[in-house]
């Protein structure tokens, strides 16, 4: 297809443990991985298709040594390196300015330490974003940040998770914005610029369906594939399609148990789509990106953000977010 619009691809590398923090399970603590595994299998499945993605990266993953091999081979197949904070938090949002300061900056020196590579581009865990986030990414350098989430299901996602997840009160208390609220989903599709007083900074949200705000990254297509592969490969079509005709563009989020299946992990079973076996899930995500790839140009986050400046008339968005800290 000539002329194809660009449209960016990145994958969340949250690792086996920060699943199981988030969810409440204790054995957390423990730091349990399995990025030996799912690296090198996402790594040969982007080689195969030509594809360039980038993997934002937990810093305290890169803290092991253990991981560095595989975090190092990241960059050497020509992937870009992203921040995705230090400790995995998805109430990033309620840190306190010194506290967001030392969670970029540690991640930063243990990604160039492990990868070669300093992040310019950021995501909250949990899409957790506020206007202190954004200020302190644009004082460290960053070309721009990828932690929105438009759309309105946000609560209707939390209530779930609260439902499943094993969390005291206090671990509620600390989530209780997680995955964002209603007010969420009347924020732009389109990638925009931060209006940070005499400064600005990038916005490429992640995408969900243009008018309807639905959720569409990779995680959402194999769980919907799970009741019906024939439905699902009909809603990414009409996604694919309703992002061209829209011109909202389209960023997709992969995570990495968009590549996992019950025969690699028993401790994440309680996560959608987990009682895929990998074949299948690899099998169904083959469709997701061939498609993609026909409809659009494909390139990573840091390739995207840089068209994106280039091109002139982007909308300026005042940093308005719901924050509850205790300063």
């Amino acid at each position: 297809m000539k002329n194809r619009p660009i449209a960016s691809l990145s994958l969340d590398l949250d690792n086996e443990w920060s699943y199981l923090k988030v969810h409440g399970e204790p054995s957390w603590k423990s730091f349990p991985s399995y990025l030996d595994v799912v690296v090198p299998r996402v790594l040969e499945f982007m080689k195969d298709r030509s594809l360039e993605l980038t993997f934002f990266i937990v810093g305290q993953d890169a803290a092991f040594e253990r991981n560095h091999s595989a975090l190092a081979s990241i960059s050497a197949a020509g992937h870009e390196i992203g921040n995705h904070s230090f400790s995995h938090e998805p109430w990033l949002h309620l840190y306190r300015d010194e506290e967001i300061e030392n969670e970029l900056s540690r991640t930063e020196e243990l990604l160039l330490e492990v990868t070669g590579r300093k992040p310019i581009g950021f995501r909250g865990p949990g899409f957790s974003v506020s206007e202190a986030v954004l200020r302190i990414l644009k004082k460290r350098g960053y070309l721009y940040d990828a932690s929105t989430f438009p759309t309105f299901l946000g609560p209707l996602a939390r209530a779930y998770y609260f439902m499943t997840a094993r969390l005291t009160e206090e671990e509620k208390k600390e989530r209780k914005l997680l995955f964002g609220a209603f007010s969420e989903g009347f924020r732009p599709l389109k990638p925009y610029l931060w209006n940070l007083q005499a400064e600005e900074l990038l916005e490429i949200p992640v995408t969900t369906m243009p008018f309807l705000k639905i959720p569409v990254h990779a995680s959402y297509l194999l769980y919907l594939a799970c009741y019906s592969e024939a439905l699902a490969r009909l809603y990414w079509k009409t996604v694919l399609k309703l992002c061209r005709l829209s011109g909202a563009g389209l960023s997709l989020l992969l995570h990495p148990l968009d590549f996992l299946g019950a025969d690699d992990t028993e401790s994440l079973s309680f996560f959608p789509a987990m009682q895929a076996s990998s074949s299948v899930k690899l099998r169904r995500m083959d469709f997701i990106l061939s498609e993609m790839m026909t409809h659009f140009e494909v390139v990573p986050m840091k390739h995207h953000a840089q068209w994106l400046l280039e091109q002139k008339g982007l909308k300026k968005v005042d940093p308005i977010f719901r924050i509850h800290r205790s300063d």
